[in-house]
């Protein structure tokens, strides 16, 4: 317990270092935008000395470090500023919006790992036969087809074709959880099958380097229940694969932030698209930050978990 204890407080005193890095390099790469902030607020027609004045006013003509570190100061406060006329505060769209994201991030994900591990013990389990190379072609074609292409086509087939699914918009759980459900599927799909496309690969290797190793074979020449040896081998293969599970979590979340533009889904994809759209700095520096921040989050818990199931880990 205390080797874990030790390995977790590690993780956990470089999560504040790398947000502060995330935090630095938004605001620099931002602040280099062609949109004039003085202009979006004030309109085209504005006097060049009403610019000046506003510019004075808001600290915009202030150093680039002096502003960064005003940013920060705001930023441990919950402000993120707010967004172009009409003015809103920005953390609010981003509550709206930033659960939907995860909604569709997590539904994403468990359909993901669902699929990769049927893909990937299959392609182990026979291995060099039909099966296998039935999982090989799905998973290179999986690997192959971009999510914004592959959410057109179920739209097309499912939405449009067949009628069994929405062509998109949003339905909250609390009116209709059928609704909603049948409102996530195709999104979900679309983000979900390259990322397990390409995580089967991996467990299926793992599954097989593990059920080539000597106790392996002793349990089965021992006339343990075939189901339990595997059982036992699935358990140390899947250390690998969760190693890299944490990447395809950010994968996922920079998937469905295209997919929801796609099927029309008010997240934080549709939220960065207005930002762009309408040049509005503000609201794409707190919607890049809050995506990232999420992903840095959730791979420290992917490495916590790693340290739980891996006791080789601990034992450092």
């Amino acid at each position: 317990m205390q080797a874990f204890l030790r390995l977790a407080a590690r993780r956990l005193v470089t999560l504040p270092l790398m947000l502060l890095g995330v935090t630095l390099l938004v605001f620099v790469v931002l602040q280099f935008s062609p949109n004039d902030p003085a202009y979006n607020a004030l309109g085209d027609g504005a006097s060049p000395e009403a610019r000046a004045a506003y510019m004075a006013a808001h600290g915009l003509d202030d150093p680039l470090p002096v502003r960064y570190v005003r940013f920060l100061g705001q930023l441990a406060q919950g402000d993120l500023g707010y967004t172009a006329p009409p003015a809103a505060p920005v953390i609010d769209r981003i509550v709206t919006a930033f659960p939907l994201t995860m909604q569709l991030t997590l539904f994403g994900l468990l359909l993901a790992v669902v699929v990769a591990l049927a893909l990937g013990i299959t392609g182990a389990l026979y291995r060099d036969g039909w099966p296998d190379q039935l999982t090989r072609v799905i998973s290179i074609g999986g690997v192959a087809i971009p999510s914004f292409w592959l959410g057109i086509l179920l739209i097309q087939e499912f939405a449009l074709g067949l009628k069994l699914f929405p062509t998109g918009g949003y339905v909250n759980p609390a009116d209709s959880v059928t609704g909603w459900l049948a409102a996530l599927v195709l999104p979900a799909v679309a983000i979900a099958l390259p990322a397990a496309a390409s995580l089967s690969r991996l467990v299926r290797t793992s599954m097989v380097e593990e059920l080539d190793k000597d106790y392996v074979r002793t349990a089965t020449g021992s006339g343990l229940p075939r189901a339990i040896v595997i059982r036992g081998a699935l358990r140390n293969a899947l250390i690998t694969p969760l190693t890299v599970l944490g990447l395809r979590v950010g994968y996922l979340l920079s998937g469905a932030v295209v997919i929801e533009t796609i099927f029309d889904l008010p997240g934080m994809g549709k939220l960065i698209l207005e930002g762009v759209t309408n040049g509005d700095v503000a609201l794409v520096q707190g919607a890049v930050l809050t995506i990232a921040t999420a992903f840095l989050v959730v791979n420290l818990v992917v490495d916590l978990l790693y340290l739980v199931v891996n006791p080789r880990i601990r034992a450092v």
